[in-house]
């Protein structure tokens, strides 16, 4: 017996006007519908008259859900698979259910449409020729930035996801990582609230710590390392000393410098260390 086809329908972000006439023929002609809240989807299904049974598959029960689904696919029964908003398998664990079907030669087929970091990318006005999706970064503040410190040399324009109850922090660890570079700040896309602020990263960062709350959905477009510049490291520490603020962390500077002309942050802070060594002695 032929398995079924694992479908991979790609659902509107806000706007359900954003939905295509084949993602609606498929959520309408398979058995079932595997979706992250049933909450979210019913009222996707209800504005067009659908009436096909769902199911949840989510982070928090994946397993089951996961092996239950791949039972119907093998047994002949077509999913459609959609998260609860934009393209599955980013963010989500759709990756999972695709890497199973895959392994267990299930068909599985893309049907396109929206994504929110593409839609992101492209209203932000930075370069879009290259990009590096880095979704959601580690809650912990210490893991977070260290892992913006390690994209201060990426030359490609960065993509995130972010929670509303983070983004101030973020944008703050993101000033220390990437400096005064350009960014784009994304909420609430094809919502009746949509925001799209643009500006360097601290004009972005002062703007949202502002706000007594940043509800939404929210991604987060930063600007790739410039080419490497052509002022030496010695020049670019000279000059990053002379305007620090006394009891500047040279760990700090190391990364403002590095994000701002694309010097390596090692042989930057190994400078720092290294004048501030000769003014002590």
């Amino acid at each position: 017996m032929s398995t079924g086809t694992l479908y991979i329908v790609a659902t509107p972000l806000g706007n359900l006007e954003d939905v295509t006439l084949r993602a609606l023929r498929i959520l309408r002609e398979v058995p079932l519908i595997a979706c992250e809240d049933t909450r979210r989807t019913v009222k996707l299904l209800n504005r067009y008259e659908i009436r096909t049974p769902m199911t949840p598959f989510h982070d928090h029960n994946k397993l089951q859900a996961g092996a239950a689904l791949m039972r119907r696919l093998k047994d002949g029964q077509s999913v459609a698979l959609v998260s609860d908003a934009g393209t599955p398998g980013v963010s989500d664990p759709g990756y999972e259910l695709v890497r199973d079907a895959v392994a267990a030669g299930v068909p599985v087929e893309a049907v396109p449409g929206p994504s929110a970091l593409i839609c992101a990318l492209v209203v932000s006005g930075l370069p879009t020729d290259r990009f590096a999706f880095e979704g959601f970064l580690p809650n912990r503040p210490g893991a977070r930035r260290k892992a913006l410190s390690t994209l201060s040399g990426e030359a490609r324009t960065m993509i995130f996801y972010e929670s509303p109850q983070r983004i101030a922090a973020f944008l703050a660890d993101a000033c220390r990582a990437f400096g005064g570079r350009r960014g784009c700040v994304v909420r609430e896309l094809t919502k009746v609230h949509e925001e799209v602020l643009r500006g360097t990263l601290p004009e972005l960062s002062a703007e949202i710590s502002g706000r007594e709350s940043v509800p939404g959905e929210i991604t987060v477009v930063v600007a790739g390392a410039p080419k490497r510049a052509a002022v030496s490291v010695e020049d670019a520490v000279a000059e990053a000393l002379a305007d620090a603020s006394e009891g500047a962390s040279s760990r700090d500077l190391a990364r403002e410098v590095s994000g701002r002309t694309g010097l390596s942050k090692k042989e930057v802070y190994e400078e720092i260390l290294r004048r501030r060594r000769g003014e002590e002695s």
